[in-house]
């Protein structure tokens, strides 16, 4: 075994790993995770609340 073997296994593994996180992201049990995630910024309220600063007097 010399290093081109062990360099097409590690192409093999990361092509494989790569398939299943697609497969994992693209799976219909994380669907409703994921659309909730994309939906989160426009659950923002309209008007945010602004904390004012109050300086003291010396």
């Amino acid at each position: 075994m010399d290093i081109h073997d062990i360099r097409a296994m590690f192409s093999v593994i990361m092509f494989a790993m790569f398939i299943g996180i697609v497969a994992w992201a693209w799976s219909n049990k994380r669907r409703g995770a994921f659309s909730e995630a994309a939906n989160l910024p426009l659950n923002e309220p309209e008007h945010p609340r602004v904390d004012t600063y109050k300086e003291t007097q010396p």
